[in-house]
């Protein structure tokens, strides 16, 4: 809308913030609209398809923004092939708080060079992927595999240093392991989880221990867990050497 465009809205929740026409349902928010940006939990992603779609012009490109698995997407594909409408996935792959448009996006599938066109008439950049819908969501959620999983991780860390006063100490501890970060960084960490699973498996049991005395949530110490004994029992014969190590 700051950029110049007619924007039509719904949401079930709340109105439409000001400037934007405030629809009735998502049938009337799509009316007459080129491009229609699904933007709901995954969950909702269907439904809000099945209620619009009857109303979307012929030359409208429906992109459905929803964090949801590829296979949901492809589905979602499917059902625009069927009513004659043109779909894309789209993954956006930073928060879009104080980016806005800027904000960077991946989009795949037929509709996806229709998007890149219409949000870069208003300032966006997406990246049109070579593929089709659901390679923009894989991406996506691979990169959310790392990054919530990470960011779960120092969560639950956090809330058992508050239960031991020792929360400022690991703040810092961590923003100098994030800040301090290189290129090399992804490659150390896979080779020394490999080569150090068996004791990292013993290490993560210990802190897992150490939270549930705490009375602290152990989920992802258990999971870390978990993940290096599965290391080591695929391991090779002769690697067994190196994850004594």
């Amino acid at each position: 809308m700051a950029a110049g465009a007619i924007v039509r809205g719904y949401d079930p929740a709340v109105t439409a913030p000001a400037g934007v026409i405030d629809c009735v349902d998502e049938a009337d928010a799509v009316r007459s609209a080129e491009l229609v940006l699904s933007v709901n939990r995954a969950s909702a992603a269907v439904d809000a398809f099945k209620a619009a779609v009857e109303q979307v012009t012929p030359a409208a490109v429906w992109a459905d923004l929803n964090t949801a698995d590829p296979a949901l997407k492809r589905i979602l594909e499917s059902r625009a092939i069927a009513h004659g409408t043109t779909f894309a996935d789209v993954s956006i792959m930073a928060p879009v708080s104080g980016r806005g448009l800027s904000t960077p996006m991946l989009s795949s599938g037929a509709g996806a060079p229709d998007v890149a066109r219409l949000l870069g008439l208003y300032g966006a950049t997406v990246t049109v992927l070579d593929g089709p819908a659901g390679a923009a969501a894989e991406r996506k959620l691979l990169r959310s595999v790392f990054y919530k999983g990470m960011s779960a991780a120092i969560v639950e860390a956090l809330t058992a240093a508050r239960a031991l006063e020792l929360d400022d100490w690991l703040t810092g501890v961590i923003s100098d392991e994030l800040t301090n970060s290189g290129v090399h960084s992804v490659e150390r960490i896979v080779f020394g989880t490999n080569r150090h699973a068996k004791r990292r498996a013993d290490e993560m049991e210990a802190a897992a221990k150490m939270l549930a005395d705490l009375g602290v949530d152990h989920d992802i110490a258990d999971a870390s867990a978990m993940l290096l004994r599965k290391i080591i029992t695929r391991a090779r014969p002769t690697e067994a050497g190196d994850l004594d190590a």
